[in-house]
């Protein structure tokens, strides 16, 4: 059996293996399973087929004996009854032409991604920051794949958190200038929410006069709707600073002033189809008993609406604009039932079922040596201050500030990124920004070393038609290389499938360490011979394309020189 082309080459590759080896066994292609060996050295390929028949290594024996075809050096047994592939070398090396395109699994799909979404009372904080980089790097992913992605954002630009920053800016502010304060416009926001906050807290007339301005404003009284622009324009100029810096995109953004009245009319409806219930004092719930969710409120007793009033409605107006085939909110694992609750009500009222909405959660971030950090507070750390550090860092070994400022949100990214999504973790800026170990610097070094030897070389080596290696034996270090680099393609699926962007990370960081080994060990512009300086120079400019695509995935610029 021969490759015969056409698909993305580990895909083919495990295709035919899993074909063959069903003939053999004599079962269906969906009972085999082919993966990687969990020890490299045992082969680039395995089944447990022979497990699963319950023959063991016997079986496992049997089945190898009917193995053949072109591109497998050897099969072997192992254990209790794995078959192991090695494949050929010259078959290894003629796949570098395909390393840099990915399976388009995702293709037909339409997916849309709720990320980010900052409330305009604050500025943007680490919370925002792990929001904004898992939905974009999910987001990237799914389109590598071939899936069409639609990133959206809400605007909660209503509501009684806005109130506290209105009556802060009217009770603190009204008088007071950026250029005199010496603030970013945020800044001055998050100032003013923090203070009315307290206010809020300490006094049952400020909490009197903050309530009347969520009803004034829903009655559209003029004078607090003035106030609610003037404070809203503060804010929306400060988050466009960052967001600009994190490189963010957003095909639609959702203002909840457009929408939340539509969001009170679908409770009016759904109250008249004996969906939701009112209790003696106006207050509209919902009925979630067979669900085994709590129930929770939908109008208040005053009639204005709340965060899950206008989710509603939004996620109605998401599915008839953009007719997805599934929506995702990206959002801290705190608003876990609160989602759960909007998916179940928007079931009730016929907007798609339960299983068409997915939570996408990710963990808790926090500075190395801090404590719990609250924005009603004040007691936060600002994305741009984070940014600004690893530049700061970044200035150690480039002076340069437009490279430093790659470097450092590069750093940022990637540490976020390389964790698990669901798992906490603590930023430290030292070893974000090191050249060295597990690091956005790191691979980003890699790469611009990449592209040095090609320049150095002055020519470029076609990978989609390179069918040549050395003559002589590869050496370890370049079948290391070969036997990592065509995992890229299933990689990046697998990082689709179980939204984790730490998979591409990890899988940059091995290449790169791979490569660096590489490097170090054998010279390339000096190869021994015209034909292994090609193959060399080749297999670079393999890791080199490899590198540019899964660090673009993520987000993080590539570096022609550090």
């Amino acid at each position: 059996m021969a490759l015969s082309g056409g698909t993305i080459w580990s895909m083919e590759i495990k295709s035919q293996l899993q074909s063959l080896v069903a003939q053999a066994a004599g079962v269906s292609e969906a009972e085999v399973n082919i993966e990687h060996p969990e020890v490299e050295e045992r082969g680039d390929f395995s089944t447990n087929i022979a497990l699963v028949l319950g023959g063991g290594i016997k079986k496992a024996q049997e089945i190898a004996s009917k193995l053949q075809a072109d591109f497998i050096e050897k099969v072997e047994t192992a254990g209790p009854g794995f078959i192991n592939f090695k494949l050929k070398p010259e078959v290894l090396v003629n796949q570098m032409g395909t390393v840099s395109q990915i399976d388009q699994i995702g293709k037909g799909k339409t997916w849309l991604i709720e990320h980010t979404s900052p409330n305009p009372n604050k500025a943007m904080h680490l919370g925002h920051l792990r929001n904004n980089l898992t939905g974009m790097a999910i987001a990237n992913i799914w389109e590598a794949v071939g899936t069409t992605v639609i990133r959206d954002d809400v605007d909660n630009n209503r509501g009684i958190a806005i109130a506290k920053l209105m009556w802060g800016y009217k009770k603190f502010g009204q008088n007071q200038t950026l250029v005199d304060l010496k603030l970013r416009p945020d800044r001055f926001v998050d100032q003013l929410y923090v203070t009315a906050s307290e206010e809020f807290e300490k006094s049952e007339e400020v909490q009197k006069e903050i309530k009347q301005m969520v009803v004034d404003w829903e009655a559209e009284d003029k004078a607090t709707r003035e106030l609610w622009e003037k404070v809203l324009q503060f804010s929306y100029a400060g988050q466009e600073m960052t967001l600009q810096r994190l490189g963010n995109k957003w095909d639609k953004v959702w203002h909840e002033h457009e929408h939340y009245q539509q969001g009170k009319d679908l409770v009016k409806l759904g109250l008249e189809k004996g969906i939701f219930r009112k209790a003696e004092n106006g207050t509209i719930l919902t009925d979630l008993e067979k669900y085994h969710l709590p129930d929770t409120v939908v109008i208040k007793s005053d009639g204005t609406a709340l965060y899950i009033t206008q989710d509603l409605a939004l996620t109605k107006l998401k599915r008839e604009t953009f007719h997805p085939d599934r929506l995702h909110w990206c959002i801290g694992p705190e608003q876990g039932l609160a989602l759960q609750q909007v998916f179940a009500v928007c079931e009730q009222l016929g907007i798609g079922k339960r299983e068409d909405y997915v939570h996408i959660a990710y963990g808790y971030m926090s500075i190395k040596g801090k404590g719990k950090m609250s924005s009603r507070t004040g007691n936060v750390v600002y994305i741009d201050d984070l940014l600004d550090a690893a530049v700061e860092k970044a200035r150690e070994f480039n002076a340069d500030p437009q490279i430093a400022e790659k470097v450092g949100v590069g750093a940022v990214k990637y540490s976020v990124l390389k964790v698990g999504r669901l798992q906490d973790t603590a930023f430290d800026v030292d070893e974000s920004v090191s050249l060295e170990g597990n690091s956005g610097p790191y691979l980003q070094y890699t790469y611009a070393r990449t592209f040095s030897i090609l320049a150095k070389a002055a020519e470029k080596v076609e990978l989609a038609t390179y069918h040549k290696a050395a003559k002589t034996a590869l050496n370890p270090e370049e079948l290391a290389l070969l036997r990592w680099i065509y995992r890229y393609s299933e990689t990046v699926g697998e990082a689709a499938v179980r939204l984790a962007p730490n998979l591409v990370g990890n899988f940059l960081y091995e290449l790169a360490q791979r490569y660096n080994t590489f490097y170090n060990k054998h010279s390339i512009l000096s190869a021994e011979t015209a034909e292994t300086k090609e193959f060399r120079l080749a297999l670079t400019q393999a890791v080199g394309d490899v590198l540019e695509s899964g660090l673009t995935l993520l987000g993080i610029s590539v570096l022609e020189h550090m």
